[in-house]
């Protein structure tokens, strides 16, 4: 690991972090409700964005609708159908021989 030779001097330390700057950050009013807030972020007291309801705090909030699929197109595709398994094929036969024990106790 690279050591340095020699101790950095207090004025060339001091000049580069003299570019350490704390800064305010841009605050707006909300266009719905007037508070204080953060630019573009949402209000965190009514829950409007850009005049738009996009938090749950909000009362007027509508949760995002489903995304609509392309139709697809039935002629390209062709359906083939699966074969029973050999359960399906099993509770088959077992009903079939439930009915025919119920006939034969009718009888």
């Amino acid at each position: 690991m690279a050591v340095p030779k020699k101790r950095t001097g207090a004025r060339k330390q001091a000049t580069r972090r003299a570019n350490w700057k704390a800064i305010k950050p841009a605050t707006t009013k909300c266009s719905h409700c007037g508070a204080t807030v953060l630019a573009h972020t949402v209000c965190t007291e009514c829950g409007y964005y850009k005049g738009k309801a996009v938090s749950i705090k909000s009362a007027d909030y509508v949760e995002a609708t489903e995304v609509k699929k392309p139709a697809k197109k039935a002629a390209a595709k062709k359906t083939t159908k699966k074969a029973e398994t050999p359960v399906e094929e099993a509770k088959v036969e077992e009903t079939k021989a439930e009915e025919v024990k119920e006939e034969k106790t009718e009888e």
